[in-house]
Formats: structure tokens, sequence, C-alpha cells
């Protein structure tokens, strides 16, 4: 787990990393998130301190859903939600890919704020959630593994800020090859100025 502790802050933000696990790119996500006045936890839901390279996403896919899976990375997630709740004032959940539909169950949770998440493709699964906190989901143009305005016009009949951005999933990773560097700016900046406006 990386801890980024900013005494003065009263905002805590816990990132949840892709399959690949802790990576440079959550360590330059958790350094930016920090940069902005947020203390930030990202928790290591492989229990590994070894992420998976890019190469190995088969690999890494499988590793995630037969041994950690859905179920479990949230009840880690819950843990630490536990651990934190009465030390902040308000807290965030960010996530990136099945971090995102992890941040998208979080958004039930009672002591969550706000959630912000990177192309969760999975949430097509998870439909029947009506999130209760402030939520902000990001997607790329198209998927390979399904219809994104098929599942917008899905979410889109809650109050849900979605937005679309050219590129494909990824486009927000400096280290991926599918990075937008126009795209991931853009997001970034509407997640800082939608957390901002929460305050």
């Amino acid at each position: 787990m990386i801890e980024l502790k900013h005494t003065k802050s009263d905002t805590a933000i816990i990132l949840i990393h892709e399959i690949y696990g802790i990576n440079q790119h959550m360590k330059s996500f958790c350094e930016f998130l920090s940069e902005q006045n947020f203390d930030v936890i990202c928790p290591n839901l492989l229990g590994s301190d070894v992420p998976f390279d890019y190469s190995q996403e088969e690999l890494a896919y499988h590793h995630f859903m037969e041994n950690v899976g859905f179920e479990n990375a949230l009840r880690k997630i819950k843990a630490v939600l536990l651990d934190i709740k009465n030390k902040y004032k308000r807290i965030y959940v960010v996530g990136f890919s099945v971090g995102a539909t992890l941040a998208w169950l979080c958004s039930e949770e009672e002591s969550v704020d706000a959630i912000v998440g990177y192309y969760g493709s999975r949430i097509r699964n998870f439909v029947s959630i009506t999130p209760k906190s402030p939520t902000m989901l990001f997607f790329p143009l198209e998927e390979k593994s399904f219809n994104v305005d098929e599942l917008i016009s899905v979410l889109d009949k809650r109050k849900i800020k979605i937005f679309k951005f050219t590129g494909q999933h990824g486009f927000g990773d400096p280290y991926s090859s599918n990075y937008n560097k126009e795209s991931a700016q853009k997001a970034a900046n509407q997640m800082v100025l939608f957390f901002q406006n929460l305050l």
C-alpha cells in the first residue's frame, strides 16, 4: 500500500489500481493527487510487490479474476474505508479499469463522498447500482469488449457526470501504448475541478 500524507489535508483519496497492480502509473498518479493537496492511499489488491508488465495483460487479468476477484478486492477497500472514515472530513475514491468498477461498487458506501472512474468496462455488469455519492465516469470513444454508447445511455438516466474522450482503454496512462496526452489532461482537469467543487 502507498500512503502519501499531507497532514493539513482533511480529504483522502483512495486510489484503486488496474489488474497490473501498483505500477509506475499508479505511483505517478498518487504523486499527482498528492500535489493537489489530498492525502492518497493506494491499497495493494494483488498481494504482490511486483506489478505485472503491460505485455502480461492476459496473465494479469486471469490472476486478478482467479486470485483476487471483485468481492475480495471490495472487502479490502471497505477495510481501508473503515480504518480512515473518522480521520477525514471527506473521502473520495478514484479507480482505473477494474479499479473504476470497484470505485463504482463503493459508490453506495455512506463514508464515500465522491467517486471517479476511468474506463471501468465492468461497470456494465453492475448497472443496477445507483450511486449515493457524486459520481464522474470517463470512457474512451470505443472499447473492444462492449458498446460504450449503450452503457452510457443506461447510466445517463442517473445523476452521473459522464465524459467520452478520444482514445482507447488506457488513454489516461502515460506508460500505456494507448496513452492520449490531450484526453488524459482533460480528464485529470475535470476530476480535479469536480473534487474542488465538492469542498
